[in-house]
């Protein structure tokens, strides 16, 4: 067996149009973001208000706390696609891919986003139904008699 060193330095990915790209999963969501210096702006599955697509001021804090963390909440706009899960799951990935999409514009927003826990992705599914069970976990009910 070889052993293959990892090179883990963050390079600044930032295209010809100024755009930096992150792509953010949690649950069954995946959203793949799309950042660049503007006015605070969020487009996401082609709603242009953040709280048009999600519908809960909760929902959006969640999608806002990579910004707030790193105090650029009105310095880029986002346009963002988001499939699969429900709506704390699509916010989850959706600040996620935000979070990774900001530590490639700036080394110093990636040890902020970092030290936050933003970048790490949440691993928690959910847990598949087993054969002779209702659901997961519930078993029937058992009876001496």
């Amino acid at each position: 067996m070889e052993s293959f060193a990892i090179n883990k330095t963050i390079k600044t990915a930032v295209d010809s149009l100024g755009r930096s790209y992150g792509t953010g999963l949690r649950k069954e969501s995946v959203a793949r973001v799309w950042i660049k210096p503007g006015t605070g702006k969020f487009n996401i599955n082609r709603k242009e208000k953040l709280l048009d697509y999600f519908k809960r001021e909760s929902v959006c804090q969640v999608v806002r706390a990579p910004f707030v963390a790193t105090s650029t909440l009105d310095k880029y706009d986002i346009f963002a696609t988001v499939k699969g899960g429900g709506l704390s799951g699509q916010a989850g990935a959706l600040a996620h891919g935000i979070s990774r999409a900001l530590s490639n514009v700036s080394q110093d927003l990636h040890s902020i986003l970092r030290n936050g826990g933003f970048l790490t992705r949440d691993p928690r599914v959910v847990e598949r139904k087993k054969y002779g069970q209702h659901k997961a976990r519930k078993k029937c009910q058992f009876s001496k008699r």
